[in-house]
Formats: structure tokens, C-alpha cells, sequence
């Protein structure tokens, strides 16, 4: 006799298996990450946080030689290629680019970037007279605008709410913020949490499915706001968790 016939024959059921510590990521170390927009702002702060922390990384642009320029200036054994390449070489991949050529660059990028685990950090933003405000997007935000125009990818939201300025300062050590991360694969949402937080001060911490991200995105108008009030460079911290 089993012991599953010994539980039905009690009444008892079998025992479940114990759930999984959501704070259990994977090891990330040995990934490429590859920065498409890598000469931007937000792009190229991304790319010297997570090379300064011990990532292998190489920065993207529709320009090799731009591309080449800003993995110098970064240091840290940055890379540089023109963006197609970039997509090719890395197992993860960050699209930080302007909102305005975010639909024409994936759909370029298309075969590049098939089997990849592509993180979005576009933030759709309108500025006018009274500020910023968030944008409406045809399929709901722009990581589902990444997810309808990459098929074959697997496609997430992360790193929407963090200053270019904090992160591209030498002098800052650690960015005190948690990093809002979602997806509708655990295991893709968790590398892209364990990415995060190999950065020193950030954590990843998971915020809900994909249909989600148009919140997370349109937020970055209210930090804005705070910024320009406060002469400051908001962050967000998630508490109880």
C-alpha cells in the first residue's frame, strides 16, 4: 500500500509541497545583459550600475562607433555594439529607449531578440505646461506594446522608476529603492528581481502580471512631479514585504 492509499484510506489529504520562498532568486552572475538605448541616460545609468556590480554587460545603439564610445566611458569591462548584435549576445536584454521610437526599434529587433527575456522600461510620457502625464497606449502599456511586437520573446516590466541622475553618479554608492518587476512567468519575473538586486540599495520586488505595467509606467509622471516639488530624485519603497 502507498502511502498516498494509506492518506485517502485516513481521510487525510496528501501533504502539499512546502510554497516557495518568494525571496529564493536564482544566481544571475554568469548572465550577458545586453542595454538596448545603452547611450541614453537611464540606459547607459543602468548598464554602469549592473557592470560595476559584477554583470557582464554591453550597451546597444543604432550606432556601433556611439555604442563603442559609451562602453568606454563606462568602464568596468562594458561593451559596445550596434543594437541588432547586442541583442544576439545577451541572455537578457533592457530596452530603455525614447518612448517615440520604442514600437519601430522592437520591430527591427524582432528576430534579434527571439528567446530572449526582454525587460521593458519604457515609461509612454506626455509634457506639457502643467507637467508631465502618462500617455495611452493602443495595447496597454509599453511592455505589452514590447509583448504583442515580440512574439517569440519573453517579455517583462522592470527598472521604470529610477534617476538617470542617481545612477550614473560615480560618487553615489548605493540607490535606496526597490525596483517594481512583472511578468507573467515566475521564472523570468525572478531573474529580473535578482538582477535588480545585485545592485547595492535596490531590491526586485514582484508587483504583478504584465496587463499591470500601464500603473507602473504612468507613476514615473507622479515621481516627476515630486521631483520638480521637492528638488529631489524619488525612488519608491515597498513595505511588509
Amino acid at each position: 500500500m502507498t502511502s498516498s492509499d494509506s492518506a485517502q484510506q485516513s481521510g487525510s489529504a496528501p501533504a502539499k509541497a512546502p510554497a516557495k520562498d518568494p525571496w529564493d532568486l536564482p544566481d544571475v552572475s554568469g548572465l550577458t545583459v545586453g542595454v538596448i538605448g545603452g547611450t541614453g541616460p537611464q540606459g547607459k545609468g543602468l548598464a554602469y550600475r549592473l557592470a560595476k556590480a559584477g554583470q557582464k554587460v554591453i550597451v546597444g545603439s543604432r550606432s556601433a562607433d556611439r555604442a563603442h564610445a559609451a562602453a568606454a566611458e563606462l568602464g568596468h569591462g562594458v561593451e559596445g555594439a550596434e543594437n541588432a548584435e547586442t541583442a544576439r549576445r545577451s541572455d537578457v536584454v533592457i530596452v530603455a529607449v525614447p518612448w517615440d521610437g520604442h514600437a519601430d526599434i522592437l520591430k527591427s529587433l524582432r528576430e534579434d531578440l527571439a528567446g530572449k527575456l526582454v525587460v521593458d522600461c519604457v515609461n509612454p510620457l506626455g509634457f506639457d505646461k502643467q507637467g508631465a502625464y502618462a500617455l495611452t497606449v493602443e495595447e496597454g502599456s509599453a511592455a505589452q506594446q514590447a509583448e504583442a511586437l515580440l512574439p517569440d520573446s519573453r517579455v517583462t516590466a522592470a527598472f521604470h522608476h529610477l534617476s538617470a541622475v542617481l545612477l550614473e553618479d560615480p560618487e553615489i554608492d548605493e540607490i535606496d529603492t526597490d525596483v517594481m518587476v512583472l511578468g507573467d512567468k515566475r521564472a523570468d519575473t525572478d531573474i529580473v528581481q535578482a538582477l535588480a538586486g545585485r545592485i547595492p540599495g535596490m531590491r526586485g520586488v514582484f508587483a504583478g502580471r504584465l496587463r499591470n505595467a500601464h500603473q507602473v509606467e504612468g507613476l514615473v509622471a507622479n515621481l516627476i512631479s515630486t521631483n520638480r516639488r521637492y528638488k529631489a530624485h524619488a525612488g519608491l519603497r515597498v513595505t511588509d514585504v
